[in-house]
């Protein structure tokens, strides 16, 4: 089964593709899709829903793990998430990827056993997980694969 994580923002979006083998996860590719800051909304999800749609079908995964927005502590940062959001969410239901959706802390739950861990251990455990020799960055990029594992 191959599973295609995203962390979702408007900055940057971080995604991590996996394949399960033999009932073990193992990274196919990771990174990130950046846009400017300067940029309106709409150029920026233009730019998102082209290289995800991209990664899509180079990967041809058949699940799509996206991070819920949970807390935001700026109304403004939410609503640009939430579009991005949006954006990933169709072109899931585009490629007709089966969509799963999950909090943070369920991913912490499911890669550290504990639903508050910090950056730093969901790093490490997605490491881990993965056999990888260096923790995956930017922290997006790990969030994404970590999003990927709670399937795998």
């Amino acid at each position: 089964m191959r599973i295609l994580g995203i962390d979702p923002g408007t900055g940057i979006l971080g995604f991590g593709v996996i394949d399960v083998v033999k009932g073990k996860p193992v990274m196919v590719d990771a990174g990130v899709i950046r846009t400017p800051v300067n940029q309106e909304l709409s150029d920026r999800l233009l730019t998102i829903h082209n290289e995800l749609e991209e990664i899509i079908v180079e990967h041809k995964p058949e699940v799509m793990v996206v991070e819920q927005l949970f807390f935001a502590q700026n109304v403004t940062t939410a609503i640009s998430v939430s579009h991005a959001r949006g954006v990933v969410l169709l072109l899931g239901k585009k490629h007709g990827l089966t969509l799963v959706e999950k909090t943070p802390q369920q991913i912490k739950q499911a890669i550290t056993g504990y639903g508050k861990a910090t950056k730093a251990q969901m790093q490490e455990m997605v490491r881990v997980h993965l056999g990888l020799s260096e923790i995956p960055k930017p922290d997006d990029c790990a969030d994404a694969l970590a999003a990927a594992l709670t399937v795998a």
